[in-house]
């Protein structure tokens, strides 16, 4: 235990970067104008909270760098979500039962996506986007939204993990 004081902490700009990059890629105008998610801090909040749980799936190790790496871009995604909800005018006591409700939908979105993608299952995909992201009835565009995340996996994948945590992310085309 001692031995973690010693341990290397990531880099500030490197979990910023990151971080930038997500949110950059959650507010792709296709997502809300082509694929019809709803274009409101709900919908806004449940893009990046996608793409969040594609990295933390990618981000998935032993290694105790790497670790340190998903949480401080963690940190920063709930960090960010906090001065949001005071931005919007929650107050200081609103603001963690909010904090509270969005990290339950977000593990919820992470422990059930993994789930599906682990097996490979694009019905589970599709119902795991269906049903976090889109009002009922409204979600014409899973298929594609599910062809897309099928796509950011397989490209993660293919990202070494001292790269991103370098700062450095791509996403599928």
């Amino acid at each position: 235990m001692i031995f973690g004081v010693f341990r290397k902490k990531p880099s500030t700009e490197a979990v910023y970067a990151v971080y930038r990059a997500i949110v950059a890629q959650s507010r792709q105008p296709r997502f809300y104008a082509e694929w019809g998610v709803p274009d409101t801090v709900t919908g806004r909040f449940d893009m990046v909270s996608l793409h969040m749980a594609l990295l933390f799936r990618r981000l998935r190790s032993d290694d105790a760098d790497v670790k340190s790496f998903a949480q401080a871009v963690f940190d920063l995604f709930f960090k960010d979500m906090d001065r949001s909800l005071r931005e919007m005018g929650v107050t200081d006591l609103g603001v963690p039962k909010k904090i509270r409700q969005m990290g339950n939908i977000f593990y919820g979105l992470l422990a059930n996506l993994n789930e599906a993608l682990d097996r490979g299952e694009r019905a589970a995909v599709e119902a795991v986007l269906a049903r976090n992201l889109f009002d009922e009835g409204k979600a014409e565009s899973v298929p594609e939204l599910a062809e897309y995340i099928f796509a950011v996996a397989a490209a993660l994948e293919t990202q070494p993990l001292e790269t991103i945590a370098r700062g450095r992310i791509e996403f599928a085309a």
